[in-house]
């Protein structure tokens, strides 16, 4: 690399300059107040561990998104953290074995060997909560709210959360006793919602005409408030266990609309999003300006297994930079100070006072004034200057 070149970064990496790291910094410590006011205690994972505790529970798309390294020590392998939620879960699991309910979140860089989509950082901030030990909806029904809560903080515009359940699909192709390899070809058409494909499919695989009925229609069951409706009418002589989950599904909707009347919420049943790992409802936000989803969360029980305790678990998480990106909230950088670099204990006890108040102070390192450029890259808009023998603060003229 030539050095005219040594300046430029890896595709889908990307430097954070002033201004917008001011932005995202304040960002984070605002959303990390507002899930500490609800009870969730921050933690810190390790950006690098071994990889077979790494991928517990997760998906294979997220296995590809890992970085493998080599550990130098022990010779095990060793991944670079690409998502925060298995390292959470261990800690519920391993480190504070605590009986109730669990509530924690974090804030933190990952990284991803490729894009998740276009125009998306392979370096992306999650942001995010999780609550472990909790099977009701009223645990669902927390964290979509407070995953509503944290883009109403950002000021991000036009919010509709969009509901599913996974366990809907998984019971009933159990019931069809549809094979693996079948299993995996409906899932792909129904992700792409390929109706041609996924009525071929079933109308080959499925001897049951009421449960091929039901899975063709659950492929096509998304929309607004009518889509509830017509799933209670095409479930209606489905298994128990389908009933349950589309009840659960139901009362989760009149939890979230009670605490938020006026909530956008669409539903898509056969949204199959984390479908390896998610064991319940799922759930993303989305707003009309962005492409994909701000954030996303659902319920995994029985992550925590593999670590000694399986628990029940749901949680989100977003990319802190999408949403900084996202918001209309206009973030302020503090006016500084500019104080002459002087060796004078007076100055020197000044500035210290004034930092001490909160005041933005800076030194200047030059001799002379700072011109107007100066002033403006350094944000200064008063000056310290000695009248009568005493520092005081006047405006920059």
């Amino acid at each position: 690399m030539t050095s005219a070149k040594r300046w430029l970064l890896p595709d889908g990496v990307e430097e954070i300059l002033p201004l917008e790291a001011s932005k995202l910094e304040s960002l984070r410590r605002q959303l990390l107040d507002l899930y500490e006011s609800w009870g969730y205690q921050l933690v810190i994972t390790p950006l690098i561990e071994f990889l077979d505790s790494l991928l517990v529970g997760s998906s294979h798309d997220l296995d590809l998104h890992t970085f493998k390294i080599t550990d130098q020590l022990s010779g095990r392998m060793m991944g670079i953290r690409a998502d925060i939620t298995p390292q959470a879960a261990r800690i519920d699991a391993h480190c504070l074995n605590r009986q109730g309910p669990v509530r924690l979140c974090y804030a933190d860089s990952v990284l991803h060997t490729k894009p998740r989509g276009l125009l998306t950082s392979r370096v992306p901030f999650r942001i995010g909560a999780e609550l472990y030990g909790h099977a009701g909806v009223e645990c669902d029904i927390e964290l979509i709210c407070l995953m509503y809560e944290t883009l109403l903080a950002a000021s991000i515009d036009d919010i509709y959360i969009v509901l599913g359940h996974v366990g809907i699909f998984r019971t009933l192709v159990q019931a069809a006793n549809i094979d693996a390899e079948t299993e995996a070809a409906l899932f792909e058409a129904v992700q792409r919602k390929a109706y041609d494909e996924i009525d071929t499919v079933l109308n080959l695989a499925v001897t049951d005409d009421t449960l091929g009925t039901m899975l063709k229609r659950l492929a096509r069951l998304s929309g607004g408030d009518a889509t509830l409706q017509e799933a209670v009418e095409v479930f209606s002589s489905a298994p128990a266990s389908v009933k349950s989950e589309l009840q659960e599904l139901l009362d989760i909707v009149d939890g979230v609309k009670i605490r938020y009347p006026n909530i956008q919420l669409c539903y898509d049943l056969c949204e199959l999003r984390g479908y390896e790992y998610h064991t319940g409802i799922v759930f993303a936000a989305y707003t009309s300006n962005y492409g994909r989803a701000v954030a996303k969360g659902g319920r995994y029980d029985h992550i925590g297994e593999v670590f000694g305790r399986a628990r029940p678990a749901s949680g989100f998480d977003s990319d802190l930079k999408t949403i900084a990106r996202l918001s209309s909230k206009t973030f302020q950088q503090k006016s500084a100070i500019i104080a002459p670099g002087l060796n004078d204990a007076e100055l020197r006890a000044a500035v210290t006072a004034l930092r001490a108040e909160g005041e933005v102070v800076i030194i200047n390192l030059i001799e002379g004034e700072l011109n107007s450029q100066d002033q403006q890259d350094l944000n200064c808009d008063r000056q310290l200057v000695n009248r009568g023998g005493k520092w005081q603060v006047e405006s920059l003229k």
